[in-house]
């Protein structure tokens, strides 16, 4: 193939593997489309009509608190369908998503490493009479914010320390990892060339950096945040069923508050405010503990290192 076959398969493979921003043309839509003159006549529309079925909604339950919860949703799927379509996400979304579900098999260890102990720990909070008493009482609305908060939370949270495994990745780039990376690929060739090429060295193009970076910030977001769902909705099943079991009408009727809550509308609540609890709990875990790091990231840090060696080698092909 020529220098220019070559690169377009390069841009196809990045394309199908999740990697959209690694496309010149896709950064430079993705450039123009975070312009401010798209994007705050847009923020603007959103925000107006989002507060105004906020508003509306509030009116017609009683509850101010669908006022926020409606703003905050609606502003959730606006930047999602954003994303998705002028910002070029979907790409990465649906290889993210592939990844992780496509390795189900997975799920059993880490739950095992993972959630005995959470369950010790949620376990004594779900018989506490004032999580019961507090959960219960919530309105829909109020229940949706306080996992909206958590999950705030714990995305704040990834955005501060998922940049250190990109970070790793591309530190321990060198000629041995850009031949394993690029094996396979329309670069594998192109690579051991440049590799031969005493005046070329593909591996000083290892830092990732701007849109490229936020790639793979966003990859293992995705791929993170699948898992921990996963985990939680495992907390989840395991307390409708252990509720189910122990909460007894007597247990219960010691509990009650006043106005009374009613039984199995209270279980649904403490059970998703404790199970969204778990997965900030989980995604903090996952990325300060070295065993859960491991296990959790274990997977997808070989892709990582392949997105990020088939980069070097690219750019050092398109400038050679």
């Amino acid at each position: 193939m020529t220098r220019d076959e070559t690169l377009a398969a390069a841009d196809d493979w990045f394309l199908h593997h999740g990697l959209s921003y690694f496309v010149p043309e896709r950064r430079a839509d993705v450039r123009s489309a975070l312009r401010l003159r798209r994007t705050v006549p847009l923020v603007v529309v959103v925000a107006l009509l989002a507060a105004g079925a906020g508003v509306a909604l509030a009116w017609a339950t009683g509850e101010f608190s669908a006022a926020p919860a409606t703003l905050v949703l609606l502003g959730v799927l606006a930047v999602l369908w954003y994303a998705l379509t002028a910002l070029h996400a979907r790409q990465i979304v649906t290889w993210s998503l592939g990844r992780t579900l496509g390795s189900l098999r997975r799920v059993l260890p880490m739950t095992t490493r993972a959630l005995p102990l959470l369950l010790l720990a949620i376990t004594f909070l779900f018989v506490n009479t004032e999580v019961w008493q507090v959960a219960s009482n919530l309105s829909i609305a109020s229940l949706w914010l306080v996992v909206a908060l958590f999950s705030a939370l714990a995305v704040g949270f990834l955005l501060v320390r998922l940049p250190e495994e990109v970070d790793r990745a591309d530190d321990a780039v060198d000629d041995a990892l850009l031949l394993r990376a690029c094996r396979g690929t329309p670069l594998e060739e192109p690579c051991r060339e440049l590799l031969e090429d005493p005046a070329t060295d593909p591996a000083a193009y290892a830092e990732v950096t701007g849109y490229e970076r936020w790639n793979l910030i966003l990859v293992l977001m995705i791929v993170q945040t699948v898992q921990v769902l996963l985990l939680s909705l495992t907390v989840f099943v395991f307390l409708m069923l252990f509720g189910s079991i122990i909460m007894t009408d007597p247990v219960l009727g010691t509990w009650q508050t006043d106005p009374p809550f009613a039984t199995s509308r209270a279980l649904v609540q403490v059970s998703v405010f404790l199970s969204s609890f778990s997965g900030l709990y989980l995604m903090v875990s996952t990325v300060t503990d070295e065993d859960y790091r491991a296990q959790f990231f274990g997977g997808v840090t070989r892709e990582l290192e392949r997105a990020v060696g088939m980069r070097a080698v690219y750019l050092a092909l398109r400038n050679r």
